[in-house]
């Protein structure tokens, strides 16, 4: 991983990130978009931001799991696209050499299925290639930003997460 992680900036409309090629990686890399979704008016807990991790937690998987090169990272980057209302993220691995494939999806697999959640939740979303590897990207339509607010006691997380240990 990059020595150095950089702090989401709250007046940018971009984030830009180089991650590790693992599952530490990813982690990370949904960590970061929860954040900079929050950031930008979108709370941890909205269906925005909820949503723009899923994605990301897909990408970023497929990234790490099937364009995995040894010493090479992976990118995030999010860009908001505030006159489209629209939340673009893109993953960038080093691998251009093994196409994206949709698999059966069948009840006894156990992954395969990544690339179905992105196709569903996402307007649009495709591949790009590059000088070295694939960009995968897809774009969120964001609702109305939000204030931040506290959920009440006993509210659900739609997210499905636990919170995080206090202290």
């Amino acid at each position: 991983m990059n020595p150095q992680i950089s702090t989401p900036a709250t007046g940018a409309t971009e984030l830009v990130q180089r991650l590790s090629a693992t599952p530490l990686g990813a982690r990370l890399a949904r960590r970061l978009t929860s954040t900079q979704l929050a950031i930008w008016g979108y709370p941890h807990d909205s269906d925005p931001n909820c949503t723009a991790q899923l994605i990301v937690a897909e990408l970023a998987a497929n990234a790490v799991t099937h364009g995995r090169v040894p010493g090479r990272d992976f990118e995030l980057r999010l860009r908001l696209l505030s006159e489209r209302d629209t939340l673009r993220i893109e993953v960038s691995d080093a691998r251009g050499d093994k196409e994206l494939r949709f698999l059966d999806g069948r009840p006894e697999d156990e992954n395969g299925r990544g690339l179905v959640v992105v196709l569903v939740l996402s307007s649009r979303w495709g591949v790009t290639q590059r000088t070295v590897g694939k960009t995968v990207w897809a774009e969120l339509p964001l609702s109305p930003r939000q204030r931040p607010q506290r959920p009440r006691p006993g509210t659900p997380r739609p997210c499905g997460r636990r919170p995080a240990p206090e202290g």
